[in-house]
């Protein structure tokens, strides 16, 4: 169903739309996020509202998406390094007693 709305302007106390004589007239141009069309058509900024608050919601929710993915692989990386590291003070132990011992034997 289809609704027919009324070219009133809530800028001008509900009166007749200025069109291009008002400087919220604005031309968008992209893709609607609703229904994946393509947009191209003049219209009051304030109409446009909904549809940015969706492509703004839309875009907050990929950003958030996209740092919690770079978050799970930096605790990845992170964890790795850790058991290098602790790996390595395990080896560095080893190599200390076994020159430790070396050189009891030697005295």
């Amino acid at each position: 169903m289809q609704l027919k709305v009324e070219e009133n302007c809530p800028l001008n106390n509900f009166k007749k739309c200025k069109q291009f004589k008002c400087a919220w007239f604005v031309q968008m141009k992209g893709t609607n996020p609703n229904d994946g069309k393509d947009v191209d058509e003049y219209a009051c900024s304030i109409a446009w509202l909904p549809m940015l608050l969706v492509e703004n919601a839309m875009q907050s929710r990929q950003a958030g998406a996209a740092i919690e993915s770079f978050r799970n692989e930096m605790v990845k990386a992170n964890d790795s390094n850790q058991s290098l590291l602790q790996l390595s003070q395990i080896l560095e132990f080893k190599n200390k007693s076994k020159s430790q011992s070396k050189s009891k034997e030697i005295k």
